[in-house]
């Protein structure tokens, strides 16, 4: 089974420094962005990014990379190939609050395999915290409706030892064109979850 676009749930373990006024075009590997708004040919995804949000850096998205592959590594001991990972548009509000989005070329083998592939990553992703020391609980994959078509979501909570929660991720994911493509939304309160929210929710999709 092909395990693909995980790295994007992963950027938990670094934390993101301040960084100063970025082109964001210099930023994504696939896309452009014009007038705050973001556009992928490949996926025929466009998305506004929010007022007073930053566009995070191609380096910050290469970090998250391979802190992920090193976590992956301690718990599997296998290396991963991140070649065709695509970082599309990611932005933030703070270390904690964060937007994250890119894309991997998948071709199913048989129907229902990009399904298979994102439960064994909710199960990886898991397990890696687990490896890690840190408690963390997982919700039941469900489907959500983003401009007409179906995603599959599920939530991550991580907390500290004192049972406290740190974080929390929500994960949505779709085959579309060709490309696994997902977003991840963290966040450590109700209002800035709800900007990413209202960013994907309105976000669109060419037919």
């Amino acid at each position: 089974m092909q395990l693909k676009n995980y790295l994007l749930l992963l950027s938990i373990f670094i934390l993101v420094c301040a960084c100063k006024e970025l082109d964001p075009n210099k930023q994504i590997d696939e896309g452009n962005v014009t007038n705050q708004v973001y556009k992928s040919k490949e996926i025929g995804w466009s998305i506004k990014i929010p007022d007073g949000w930053e566009v995070i850096s191609k380096v910050q998205n290469d970090a998250y990379t391979e802190k992920g592959k090193e976590a992956f590594k301690e718990i599997s001991d296998v290396e991963v190939d991140v070649s065709e990972v695509k970082d599309l548009i990611s932005f933030k509000k703070n270390q904690f609050n964060l937007f994250l989005s890119n894309s991997e070329p998948f071709k199913e083998t048989f129907e229902g395999e990009w399904k298979q592939n994102n439960a064994q990553i909710k199960y990886s992703i898991y397990e890696m915290f687990k490896g890690q020391g840190i408690k963390a609980d997982s919700s039941v994959t469900t489907t959500v409706r983003i401009d007409g078509l179906e995603f599959e979501k599920y939530g991550i909570t991580l907390y500290h030892p004192n049972g406290e929660v740190i974080l929390n991720q929500q994960i949505y994911s779709k085959l579309i064109n060709g490309h696994i493509f997902s977003v991840n939304i963290n966040y450590n309160n109700e209002k800035d979850k709800k900007v990413m929210e209202k960013a994907l929710f309105d976000s669109q999709f060419r037919r």
